[in-house]
């Protein structure tokens, strides 16, 4: 990118191993900006329908699939065409995007609109779990009235998380970074837990396969797309990060930061969404309700990590 379209950070007098090589961030964006507010705006408006929004519907009713299977559907508010057991996840998920993600995402773009190189990483990680979790709600929730901000979520959020990760200079990230800085650990983490995902779905696929029966957790859907988004977007980009990770490429920093915010935010939802199936009474293994929770908690504490490592970069410009 040019050398006008960036902000060097100003240069420290401590003598220190990583402040040779000075991170440049971009100058703030007006048009990530407004993609921003406007997944805010849209987000609240989503998740709020979710949580508080019950009229409409006649209550649950018995739905037999197109594979012969007998589900409950929910009956009520904005997801009465959706299973029971996929709404225990939906609401709890939506009460996390409001109270959690929303916030986060405003508190990331004050950051970033200051230069900040901490803040461009939870930018660009909140991003991607607004795009994950409005790709979901496009593809997979029953049709409903939100149809079409769900869709609108879905592309701002894709298109904003581009930018977001665009706004990082890729040639100076590695010296932005303390050498202190556990790659080992950080990468352990990340192999852990594509190899959790991996064996927990493939455990769900694999025999339902062989032996002709539908997976658990397909309810009124007609695949599994959760599934194919983890092990075909998720498993890869862990695996990728954690690699690039241990070689000291620039895109693994970048790539571990994102995937590192991604996962403290996507975590508790999904701590959320157990919570949520457990009281609905929807079959869980064991190693879901003890290892997901795990990870996210986890996650919490790596997230810290990267961002104390990401000490420089953070010049408090204002400017834009």
């Amino acid at each position: 990118m040019s050398s006008t379209n960036v902000i060097t950070p100003r240069s420290s007098s401590r003598s220190v191993p990583w402040a040779a090589a000075q991170p440049a961030v971009a100058r703030p964006s007006t048009a990530l900006t407004v993609l921003v507010v406007l997944i805010l705006l849209l987000a609240v408006l989503a998740a709020g329908v979710g949580v508080f929004y019950g009229g409409g519907g006649s209550g649950p009713f018995e739905f037999t699939t197109v594979r012969g299977d007998t589900v409950t559907v929910y009956g009520h508010g904005i997801y009465r065409y959706d299973g029971a057991d996929m709404v225990a996840q939906a609401i709890p998920q939506d009460m996390v995007t409001l109270v959690l993600a929303v916030p986060l995402l405003a508190i990331a773009l004050v950051l970033y609109r200051r230069g900040s190189l901490r803040g461009t990483f939870l930018l660009a990680g909140t991003l991607a779990y607004f795009l994950y979790t409005y790709t979901v709600m496009a593809l997979g929730a029953a049709l409903n009235p939100l149809f079409l901000v769900y869709v609108a979520l879905f592309s701002l959020s894709l298109y904003a998380f581009i930018m977001a990760m665009l706004a990082v200079d890729l040639r100076a990230l590695p010296g932005a970074f303390d050498d202190r800085l556990p790659r080992k650990t950080i990468a352990g983490f990340l192999f852990f837990s594509a190899a959790f995902l991996i064996l927990a779905w493939l455990g769900r696929i694999v025999p339902a396969q062989l032996g002709g029966t539908t997976p658990v957790g397909m309810s009124t859907s007609t695949t599994l797309f959760i599934q194919a988004m983890d092990l075909g977007v998720v498993v890869p980009m862990m695996v990728l990060a954690a690699v690039q990770l241990l070689q000291r490429r620039p895109f693994g920093y970048l790539l571990t930061a994102v995937a590192i915010m991604k996962f403290v935010t996507m975590g508790l939802a999904l701590d959320a969404m157990i919570l949520g199936q457990y009281f609905a009474g929807v079959p869980m293994t064991v190693a879901e309700m003890v290892i997901f929770p795990i990870i996210s908690l986890v996650a919490i504490v790596m997230a810290v990590i990267v961002l104390k490592a990401a000490r420089q970069g953070d010049s408090e410009s204002g400017r834009g």
